[in-house]
């Protein structure tokens, strides 16, 4: 069968749902690793405890817990997905500012606190953009309406990475945070917007809404495939996630001021982060899901190399650019083909609850292991570091030998998705 015209694919409503919902999924996530991460670090809390900080991101890891809530049951009004998208959204504004408010010498469990439950709002909207997406995707869309989410979900690191940063030279912390805070704004006017997805059938008991999606999942695969499957999500962005968690304190650590790292290095990401993840998304239209998880691991592999090349080099500029722009392009090349596979192995019936499982395994790294980052850091030196979290990545691109062949082609469902 032909592929189709990317071009007839990308410029359609569909997609600029993904855009805008990617920015906003992608926002309270970015602050948490990124802007939190880099207030404590101006403020002189210990590095130990800026890693151990990762644990507040444990909502994203069990969100699969009460996913099975927001498939079985509706807010007033906007329906079962737009309800929980908008509650959501509106608490995440509400608290991202509060949080600046504190002193992180001696209030740092009150923003510990807050970081909970900004962590726990952000899980919840993921949980419902996702199936929102799902939804509203046809199978042929899948990989290019999850690039330009992850794209969007990227671009939305510039925010607290980069223009919040800039302003903590100029702003107080509580000013930057309420700023960084309106930033939602955009994904509650979508919300707004757009239509609820039409659903062949909601499930019709809570206990079916738990029980059912494992159950489907494991018979639909059988046990050892399902085992593989699961194994392979939690692996092959394990190395990466690791080699990020302590981006910003590493740049600090080389000698960059905080400017420094808004302007360069945040900035030179952005046109990388862009082109990957679009030509994932048209690439994975003629590769397929398969083929691309293969290419684009290997790119995403040797991007962590460049971070233990940087730790060499100190504070250059110039190589700072290159290493987080080879960067951007190979995660975003292999979180699109990633979340693509996601999507793909998820049921339509019961997507907000399978495509929570998946990816909360897939959070486990950045949560539990990203926590462990600072003492890894203290002990072996940040070069040494990097290598260990390149080695790594290796288990995961090992599974694809089982999990996804480079010869085995996934039939594509081309019927349009529906809305109501």
């Amino acid at each position: 069968m032909t592929a189709p015209d990317w071009k007839q694919l990308l410029f359609t409503r569909r997609m600029a749902i993904c855009l805008f919902s990617g920015f906003s999924s992608g926002l309270p996530l970015y602050i948490l690793i990124n802007l939190v991460p880099a207030w404590l670090k101006s403020e002189h809390v210990d590095l130990k405890a800026i890693g151990f900080f990762a644990l507040i991101q444990i909502p994203y890891t069990w969100k699969f817990i009460w996913s099975p809530l927001m498939d079985r049951f509706s807010l007033p009004h906007l329906g079962r997905r737009r309800g929980w998208m908008l509650a959501t959204q509106v608490v995440l504004l509400l608290v991202i500012a509060g949080v600046g408010v504190f002193n992180p010498l001696t209030d740092i469990w009150s923003i510990a606190a807050l970081a909970c439950i900004v962590a726990f709002f952000s899980a919840s909207q993921d949980i419902v953009l996702d199936a929102y997406r799902r939804e509203i995707l046809s199978e042929v869309e899948l990989g290019l309406g999850n690039s330009v989410f992850v794209n969007a979900y990227r671009i939305a690191g510039l925010i607290p990475g980069a223009l919040s940063l800039i302003l903590a030279d100029h702003l107080s912390w509580s000013q930057v945070f309420m700023v960084t805070a309106l930033f939602m704004l955009p994904g509650i006017i979508l919300t707004l917007c757009v239509e609820e997805p039409a659903l062949a059938r909601a499930p019709a008991t809570l206990r079916e809404a738990v029980v059912e999606p494992f159950h489907e999942f494991m018979t639909r695969h059988g046990w050892q495939s399902a085992l593989l499957i699961l194994a392979f999500i939690f692996f092959y962005k394990l190395g990466d996630s690791m080699a990020t968690a302590l981006a910003t304190p590493f740049y600090l650590d080389l000698g960059f001021t905080k400017s420094q790292i808004g302007l360069i290095a945040k900035n030179a990401g952005l046109w990388p982060s862009v082109i990957g993840a679009l030509l994932g998304g048209i690439w994975m239209i003629k590769l397929g899901i398969n083929r691309a998880l293969w290419l684009f691991g290997v790119v995403q592999l040797t991007s962590i190399l460049g971070f233990a090349w940087l730790a060499g080099m100190g504070a250059n500029q110039y190589a700072l650019a290159l290493v987080i722009s080879f960067e951007a392009l190979g995660v975003g090349l292999g979180t699109a083909a990633f979340t693509a596979f996601i999507a793909r192995t998820t049921n339509p019936r019961y997507t907000a609850t399978q495509y929570a499982l998946f990816t909360s395994l897939a959070a486990v790294p950045r949560t539990f292991f990203n926590a462990a980052t600072g003492v890894l850091v203290e002990h072996f030196g940040w070069q040494q570091f990097f290598l260990v979290c390149a080695l790594l990545a290796i288990p995961g691109m090992l599974l694809l030998f089982k999990v996804a062949p480079w010869t085995t082609a996934v039939p594509e469902n081309t019927e349009p998705a529906q809305t109501a």
